[in-house]
């Protein structure tokens, strides 16, 4: 188990941070960018949690992906090879295949480009989609990284697009792009 003792350590204040394996970087490196995205799509799941409590199963599977998505941050946090360290493995890609498989087997078919809303719930999902996307960006700019994690934050914003459907009164409440509208 993590166990932290102090929380204000000064030690970034000169613009640099240390990954898992000691060695310091700056803030403004690559893995330290993708890292914090990581933390803000994690936070963004949070939020979208608030609006999910009623919904044990939805609940249950963002809790699992918040998890996920701390094992990721240590997973990147250590450049390298495997080694002893935590590392993202392809059983967290299947279970978020496997769950946008039977998400979408209620769903109707997509018969349009949907737009972000609908219900609270639903809305939320979307930025927290966007905001996985955005990890996944930065995390394509990173070398020497497990390719798991690459695959896990694609399959995530999928997962959180179907989601964001199931949200909304399975697609009821879906709000569809209309090209042109306002010519």
């Amino acid at each position: 188990m993590v166990r932290i003792d102090r929380v204000v350590t000064r030690g970034g204040d000169g613009g640099e941070t240390s990954l898992g394996d000691g060695s310091r970087v700056a803030k403004t490196n690559p893995r330290i960018e993708a890292m914090g995205a990581v933390d803000e799509a994690n936070a963004s799941i949070g939020v979208l949690r608030t609006h999910t409590r009623t919904r044990p199963h939805e609940d249950a599977m963002l809790a699992r992906i918040q998890n996920d998505l701390f094992d990721v941050g240590a997973d990147l946090c250590v450049p390298g090879p495997d080694g002893d360290r935590l590392r993202l493995t392809d059983a967290a890609v299947l279970r978020l295949e496997a769950e946008v498989e039977a998400m979408n087997e209620a769903l109707p078919p997509l018969k349009s480009f949907i737009l972000p809303g609908g219900t609270d719930a639903a809305a939320f999902a979307h930025v927290s989609r966007v905001t996985a996307r955005r990890a996944e960006r930065a995390v394509a700019a990173v070398d020497d990284i497990n390719p798991v994690v690459r695959r896990y934050l694609n399959r995530l914003s999928d997962h959180l697009f179907v989601l964001a459907r199931v949200l909304n009164e399975n697609a009821a409440a879906d709000v569809l792009w209309v090209p042109g509208a306002n010519r």
